[in-house]
């Protein structure tokens, strides 16, 4: 009787033991029930920057008017902040707008990351993909498509391409725009968009691979020149830009994303409401609207959908990495 007393005992305490590991692994009833720090690993005005503040308000709204905190957290190509929230308590109060550099480009060009984000990050969902654009300055370059920059290059010292920081997909394009064109570039880095596009109208670059975002205010007032943009379609915010594959480019197609993740300990209620949230903050029509006039495409996925595109871009772009030989230290 005793044995048997003990058996069931130790049954029932280990049920316990179970449940109440359940009830810690699950959602708040109400989440959220404080505010919600999403962080950015770019600057303010920036395309990143814009989608996180007009995610922010609408998850606000649908939260209570409870509030979502942009924070900006520039350098390194994104890495400082995917640092700082890969180390952030994993309750899902604090997230960040991750984009591709930062999840993956990063493992095949980094010797050593401060995060890993296949350990580090449960991926919530994807908020928008982004063309770029290649803007020159027409002060400097007598260019007006891809096959007269070309062209025009072919004559100078050499190729130089302004970046946003070592790492990125306008890092990496450079190099594949050089291949198409036959062209050695030098990738020139730049901590900010701002001091990249200060390098372009100063001539210290020749070209600089944009966000659309980035891009169509410059090419609108007539500062920069469009030569083309990297998506296998033109982008509405640019629509008489063709793209560098119209102009006889077949293999230079690139695009970015951005997408929200958080520190993969997370409890999965809590990833599948934020999940559902997001895609109904950037599906509604006023926030879509939005975002499409600032140069995105809106695809707001699924948990599931967005693990696996940053699954599959890690491939690709570690193909694009190795053939350049990079690795930053």
């Amino acid at each position: 009787m005793k044995k048997e007393f003990a058996r069931r005992s130790l049954i029932v305490c280990m049920g316990m033991a179970a449940l109440g590991a359940s009830i810690g692994a699950s959602a708040e009833p109400n989440y959220p029930t404080r505010p919600v720090r999403i962080i950015v690993g770019f600057p303010a005005g920036t395309g990143p920057d814009i989608v996180a503040r007009l995610l922010s308000q609408k998850l606000s709204e649908g939260w209570n008017n409870m509030g979502v905190i942009v924070d900006n957290k520039p350098g390194a190509g994104g890495l400082i902040a995917a640092s700082e929230a890969a180390r952030a308590a994993p309750d899902g109060y604090t997230l960040m707008l991750g984009e591709t550099g930062q999840l993956s480009i990063a493992p095949s060009s980094y010797n050593k990351l401060p995060y890993d984000p296949a350990k580090d990050f449960a991926a919530v969902s994807q908020v928008v993909s982004a063309d770029f654009v290649l803007l020159v300055n027409p002060q400097k370059v007598p260019a007006k498509n891809v096959k007269e920059f070309a062209a025009w290059t072919q004559q100078q010292k050499g190729l130089f391409m302004a970046t946003f920081g070592a790492g990125t997909p306008g890092h990496f394009g450079a190099y594949m725009f050089g291949e198409a064109i036959k062209q050695k570039p030098e990738a020139v880095h730049f901590r900010t968009t701002a001091d990249a596009l200060g390098g372009l109208f100063s001539g210290d670059v020749q070209g600089v691979f944009a966000s659309v975002g980035l891009a169509a205010p410059n090419v609108k007032s007539g500062k920069l020149v469009a030569l083309g943009s990297t998506g296998a379609t033109r982008t509405s915010a640019l629509p008489d830009v063709p793209t560098i594959k119209e102009q006889g480019y077949n293999n230079l197609e690139f695009s970015s994303w951005f997408g929200i993740v958080a520190p993969s300990k997370v409890p999965a209620d809590v990833l599948t409401k934020l999940s559902a949230d997001i895609q109904k903050a950037v599906k509604a029509a006023d926030t879509k609207t939005k975002l499409e006039d600032s140069g995105f495409r809106v695809t707001g996925t699924s948990r599931e959908e967005f693990a696996r595109i940053i699954a599959a871009d890690t491939v690709t772009w570690g193909k694009a990495v190795a053939a350049t030989g990079f690795k930053a230290d």
